[in-house]
């Protein structure tokens, strides 16, 4: 990985070629499962759009990150908005890793948020 900083992209963007199709799949898929807001389980086009996002190179911690980022928008939301639903497919948060694809943030920033989520959010 190349150096970071605040005004570096936050993570690598593609995976290193040696790593098993299988365990990314399976890491992407338990750390949705995990994820706050999520139904908790895994379907079969969860499978696929996992494996997608092996075939396209991006790298584990941007997914991850995107999960992180996606939660902890939700469980901040102001106490009087509307709920919002479960999100009930991994295709929710496409969009969110392209936009953790192009953000400009120090690495430290999620680290932040998986410790505010580490308090408000419950144990899975």
């Amino acid at each position: 990985m190349g150096r970071r900083s605040a005004n570096c992209k936050v993570e690598d963007t593609i995976m290193d070629d040696d790593r098993d199709p299988q365990a990314y799949i399976r890491q992407v898929l338990e750390a949705y499962r995990r994820t706050p807001g999520t139904t908790g389980t895994v379907r079969g086009p969860d499978r696929i759009v996992a494996a997608q996002l092996y075939q396209r190179g991006v790298a584990l911690s941007v997914v991850e990150n995107a999960f992180v980022l996606a939660a902890a928008r939700r469980l901040t939301r102001p106490a009087n908005a509307v709920p919002l639903g479960t999100i009930r497919s991994l295709a929710y948060f496409l969009p969110l890793i392209a936009e953790v694809l192009e953000l400009r943030v120090s690495p430290d920033y999620f680290q932040h948020l998986r410790h505010k989520l580490a308090r408000i959010a419950p144990a899975r």
